[in-house]
């Protein structure tokens, strides 16, 4: 509720016309998120709409578009939230992915199958509690956990060929994604410029989650690419990606610092494009919009 309404004066202050926020995974499977909703409106001003699974792995990939390799087949955005993670499979053979904002739609991306689980890195920390010191089992366990999650999904089949033939890359966006490309890159603090579009191999991955395995919780905050708050979240991170490289093998992952907010935007600049234009009188301001 505070870092909330630091957000509602953020927005206040900028005189935003337009506003819209989402709230995902925690309020959906909280017994108390509809109050919770509530009392943010009381509180801060601010209207959060529930958004389903399916809306938030649109967005997700939306706000991932520009990072689409063109000259691949298929693409595998993976979303690692808090308390979900969100696998979206799609299609770049066909169109609908070089629509401007005045055309976007985002329930008409080519997305051909999706599938949300409700692990993400805090109910997977949460549900595998790390000892003194991470060791090869503990990784593994919740590697496998998630590979249990992800494996019995079968509307993803018809893409299976694809990814076999290695014509399909990932895009991976989440903070645990961008703090292990951060580490990848030996960052000295992290930099959104040089991590958000990054290429990195599967081996990349694997030996960031290695490198991490051999630290201890205090020494993993002391990391400039991943400090105290993601210190006991961001092998869970590890694990879930993993977990999905090792069901949909792709040698290429993109790194995206971005996703669920851009797709916000976009849906925003979309409806606005919509919208009637009116004349008009003396010298009114133009209208400026705000993701929050």
């Amino acid at each position: 509720m505070a870092a909330l309404k630091v957000c509602a004066e953020k927005i206040r202050r900028r005189k935003a016309i337009r506003v819209k926020a989402v709230a995902t995974q925690a309020c959906r499977g909280a017994a108390n998120g509809t109050e919770f909703v509530r009392r943010v409106a009381e509180e801060t001003g601010l209207r959060l709409q529930i958004i389903t699974p399916r809306e938030e792995a649109q967005l997700s990939v939306a706000g991932c578009m520009s990072l689409f390799d063109r000259e691949a087949d298929a693409a595998l955005v993976v979303d690692v939230g808090g308390g979900s993670t969100e696998l979206s499979w799609v299609d770049l053979r066909g169109g609908g992915l070089d629509a401007k904002p005045r055309q976007f739609e985002a329930w008409k991306l080519p997305i051909r199958a999706w599938l949300s689980i409700p692990i993400g890195v805090v109910t997977l920390a949460e549900r595998f509690p790390e000892g003194e010191r991470a060791d090869d089992g503990w990784f593994r366990a919740m590697v496998e956990e998630v590979k249990s999650r992800i494996s019995a999904f079968p509307h993803a089949a018809p893409m299976r060929k694809t990814f076999d033939a290695g014509r399909a890359h990932m895009v991976g966006t989440s903070g645990a994604i961008t703090s292990l490309a951060g580490l990848h890159l030996g960052l000295p603090r992290y930099d959104r410029n040089v991590v958000d579009g990054l290429w990195m191999q599967r081996s990349d991955c694997e030996a960031a989650a290695g490198r991490l395995l051999q630290l201890t919780a205090k020494e993993r905050a002391l990391e400039p690419c991943i400090g105290a708050d993601r210190a006991d979240l961001v092998l869970a991170g590890a694990a879930i990606l993993q977990a999905v490289q090792e069901l949909w093998p792709c040698s290429r992952v993109r790194v995206a610092d971005r996703g669920l907010r851009e797709g916000l935007l976009m849906s925003l600049m979309s409806d606005r494009q919509k919208r009637p234009r009116r004349r008009r009188r003396g010298g009114a301001g133009s209208a400026r919009t705000v993701n929050a």
